[in-house]
């Protein structure tokens, strides 16, 4: 049975950790406004000298994604504690790809992170050795189909995905991301090649994670409380956020096949 953190807050706990990964959308903010609670966690932390990691399945390089907090208010110090799965993908096509051609699925605002590859993209996905998904395209955010018609003779290609989330709440607003195209190709045949939360590499290219103990705390059961299961980590299961309509928790928590340690309504010491 999880154990809810709503009176006694993260505050009751904290002695139990060494390191904790925090996502960011969901968490710090809603796409649109910091959350002043979350922030305060993050000044409480520092003043304990608490290690964390700002982690998130955004497909951008980390330098993107800190100047988008930084406007939003966020303080230098905690922005650089951001580590993206973007730059986590990066890594690996310089490393292992650099020098394949590849078609990308996703709005030319994701493809800042890939600069240095431009001159392998293609604007054909038939001329591709793998195809890399950052997003959706602009013009077909909400249609699912439309990624199954442009698939349908390339699902013997690999797909690299920058971000595993299925969905993320922008303000009132739920929109596809990343992850939900690459479900598509996936129950097409295709083979996917995830870089984010809930696979390994991601935590240990963010952090020095050896003999420490470590939670996790975020908002989506298939990428941040996932996992910390994968992981054996600890977590800490934001309630407010993507999953915040539904009525019974064990019954999500069942049909996500996941456990969770603790819960909160939202972040708050």
């Amino acid at each position: 049975m999880a154990k809810n953190l709503d009176k006694k807050g993260l505050k009751s706990i904290i002695g139990e950790f060494d390191l904790l990964f925090i996502d960011i959308w969901g968490v710090l903010h809603n796409g649109i406004n910091l959350y002043d609670q979350s922030v305060e966690v993050l000044n409480e932390l520092e003043k304990k000298n608490i290690e964390y990691i700002l982690l998130t399945n955004a497909p951008r390089p980390n330098d993107t994604v800190i100047n988008f907090l930084t406007k939003m208010g966020l303080d230098n110090k905690k922005c650089k504690k951001v580590f993206t799965s973007g730059e986590a993908a990066l890594k690996y096509l310089k490393s292992e790809l650099q020098n394949l051609k590849f078609y990308h699925i996703g709005p030319p605002r994701d493809f800042d992170l890939f600069k240095l590859l431009e001159k392998n993209k293609v604007k054909n996905i038939n001329e591709s050795d793998f195809l890399l998904c950052t997003g959706l395209f602009d013009n077909f955010e909400d249609d699912l189909n439309f990624y199954k018609k442009i698939f349908k003779n390339c699902t013997e290609k690999k797909m690299i995905c920058t971000n595993p989330d299925l969905i993320v709440d922008r303000g009132d607003e739920t929109e596809f991301c990343a992850g939900s195209v690459a479900k598509v190709f996936e129950e097409m045949g295709g083979k996917v090649e995830y870089f984010g939360k809930p696979y390994p590499l991601v935590y240990n290219q963010s952090a020095d994670i050896k003999n420490k103990r470590i939670l996790c705390i975020g908002d989506n059961l298939n990428t941040d409380i996932k996992g910390a299961n994968l992981q054996n980590f600890s977590s800490l299961f934001i309630l407010s956020g993507i999953h915040k309509n539904s009525k019974d928790l064990n019954k999500l928590l069942s049909n996500h096949k996941v456990r969770v340690d603790y819960t909160q309504s939202k972040l708050l010491w």
